[in-house]
C-alpha cells in the first residue's frame, strides 16, 4: 500500500509506491524524455555518442539520462562511449558504482584497518611486563 507524499519535482501530492517516487504527470514527462533519448540513440550515427552529445542532441538533462542508465533502461553494452560518473571520484565508468582505482583504494584502507586491529589485539593480549631494577 502506498503512502501520501509530495512529488520531489513539482511538489504535487500523490500516492507513493515502491515502484514510483514521482507523481503521474512527472512520470509521463520522464517517459517522453526516455523515448526522446532512446530514439536518438537508436540512430546508427548516434550510437557512438558521448553523454554530453546525447544531452545536446535531445535536450534531456544529464541527471535524467544517468537515472535511465542506472535503472538499466539504457543498456551500455549497445553504446560503447556512454558511461556515468564514479560515485567517489567522478571518473566515467560503465558498471558498478565505483571505478577500479576507488575500489582498490577502499580495499587497501580496509586491509590497513584490519592490520591495525590485529596489532592492537595482540598488544592487549600480552601482559605488560614491568622491569624491576635494584
Amino acid at each position: 500500500m502506498g503512502e501520501l507524499a509530495n512529488c520531489p519535482k513539482c511538489n504535487n501530492l500523490f500516492v507513493q509506491t515502491q515502484f514510483r517516487s514521482i507523481c503521474d504527470a512527472c512520470f509521463k514527462e520522464e517517459e517522453k524524455a526516455y523515448e526522446t533519448v532512446y530514439q536518438f540513440l537508436r540512430k546508427r550515427e548516434n550510437r557512438q555518442a558521448h553523454l554530453h552529445e546525447v544531452v545536446e542532441g535531445t535536450g534531456v538533462s544529464e541527471g535524467l539520462i544517468l537515472k535511465f542508465i542506472r535503472n538499466g533502461r539504457i543498456q551500455l553494452a549497445n553504446f560503447p562511449n556512454l558511461g556515468y560518473p564514479c560515485e567517489k571520484c567522478g571518473n566515467p565508468i560503465r558498471e558498478d558504482r565505483l571505478c577500479e582505482s576507488c575500489k582498490k583504494n577502499i580495499h587497501k584502507q580496509l586491509n590497513q584497518i584490519e592490520q591495525e586491529e590485529k596489532i592492537s589485539e595482540r598488544n592487549k593480549e600480552k601482559p605488560q611486563q614491568s622491569t624491576y631494577y635494584s
